[in-house]
């Protein structure tokens, strides 16, 4: 069996979405990319690795070794975590081969000893060939929108599948699921929806479908994971993930192409949407084309833009005083970072991106890219202080039952203080 290391390069712009967990621990889809690559990659994937201000993090969230500094011997692929999709061939390269985008490795194949130099940054000149491959690898924030369908049209399909299992995950889809019947999987246990359409709906044995609900599987399959409920009223519009112990609450409308993870609260209408996981949006206002990071709360009324009025192409800023770049999208939403709060009623532009830790209590619409930790009401926007901050994210957590821990927190502290450099 092939091993496999797969890495974070820590390169591109992704803030906010690096900022409390590695490239590839990103929900991209209704998996994560690391998730969608052990299910995916015919090999064993024996280590990761991350840039040293993340190593305690993925130490904590991981099983397999991180950083470590003896792969054995014998040849390793080096899988790089900004590529959200496995790319095919990618399993067939010959020692000292590479998967090259834009100059940058998404995949080589090389020698225990010198895959360990590429990781460690001193390139040992030992690819003897590439491929090039365009637009394999992530590198600003918005590009979760660019890779979103294609990801979650795989993970559906990957999660009928039986998979290898390794202690940090959880359990697989098809563990929990009665043997589908003409090609459609339905708990036993669960009350009757109404179902439309002939795409494959699969609900866990454990999740609660209740009378009433409205399951629409004419685009797409759906995916309801173990202990998810879907209230009476609401309305699931596949392709659509519903994630493990998540909620969407009464007269919900979850539309197409939307992925929630863990542990979520969801309400309004919410379409194209990623949810990382931990989040609540439990009131009316819509959330398109956007990806939500943990621990975040949408006031009531929250709403965004994903669409301009003039129908162009989205222009973005991948960090607080960059510059406007194209983003390649019509339809593009919010990018909201982890423990983002917004108030009630807040508005959000078209591609915006709102980094980690901001707080958002303006009559005016949110634009642009938010510098972290952004304290914004209509006197202005202050940078919230380190300790309140801490303090709404131990209460936040526990209403979840999780304690941060002190990587966790060590973490953020060090991203506090750079944003007052900043």
């Amino acid at each position: 069996m092939r091993r496999i290391i797969v890495f974070d390069d820590g390169k591109g712009e992704l803030s906010p979405l690096t900022d409390l967990r590695p490239v590839f621990d990103i929900r991209t889809g209704a998996l994560t990319t690391l998730e969608r690559a052990r299910r995916s990659l015919d090999g064993q994937i024996i280590g990761l690795w991350v840039p040293e201000s993340l190593r305690m993090i993925a130490r904590q969230a991981h099983a397999e070794p991180v950083n470590a500094t003896t792969l054995g011997t014998g040849p390793v692929l080096l899988y790089n975590g900004r590529c959200v999709i496995p790319p095919a061939g990618v399993m067939d390269l010959k020692d000292g081969e590479a998967l090259i985008d834009q100059g940058e490795v998404a995949a080589v194949r090389l020698e225990a000893g010198k895959a360990l130099e590429v990781l460690q940054g001193r390139i040992p000149g030992a690819v003897r060939s590439t491929r090039e491959v365009m637009g394999l690898l992530m590198s600003r924030p918005w590009h979760v929108r660019r890779y979103r369908d294609s990801a979650l049209r795989v993970d559906l399909e990957l999660l009928a599948r039986p998979v290898r299992r390794t202690p940090d995950e959880p359990s697989p889809v098809q563990e929990l699921f009665e043997e589908p019947e003409g090609g459609v999987t339905v708990s036993a246990a669960a009350p009757e929806p109404l179902r439309l359409g002939g795409h494959a709906l699969t609900v866990s044995r454990t999740a609660r479908v209740c009378p009433g609900a409205v399951l629409d599987l004419e685009k797409g399959p759906i995916v309801i994971d173990e202990g998810a409920v879907v209230r009476p009223g609401a309305i699931v519009i596949g392709p659509v993930y519903i994630g493990a112990n998540s909620t969407v609450l009464e007269r919900a409308t979850i539309r197409g192409n939307t992925a929630i993870g863990p542990w979520c609260k969801v309400n309004g209408e919410v379409g194209g949407t990623i949810l990382q996981g931990f989040s609540n949006k439990s009131h009316d206002g819509y959330l398109g084309d956007s990806w939500v990071g943990e621990w975040v709360n949408l006031g009531a009324g929250t709403t965004n833009s994903n669409l301009l009025n003039t129908y162009g192409e989205v222009v973005g800023v991948a960090k607080p005083g960059g510059s406007y770049e194209k983003t390649g999208e019509q339809f593009l939403g919010a990018i909201i970072g982890d423990h983002v709060k917004t108030a009630i009623c807040t508005r959000l532009m078209t591609g915006c991106v709102l980094n980690l830790g901001g707080m958002f209590a303006t009559t005016a619409p949110v634009t642009g890219c938010t510098p972290a930790f952004a304290w914004a009401t209509d006197d202005g926007v202050r940078r919230y202080r380190l300790e309140k901050f801490i303090e709404v994210v131990r209460a936040m957590m526990a209403r979840r039952k999780v304690e941060p821990s002190e990587a966790y927190l060590e973490r953020v502290r060090s991203l506090h203080a750079q944003s007052a450099g900043g």
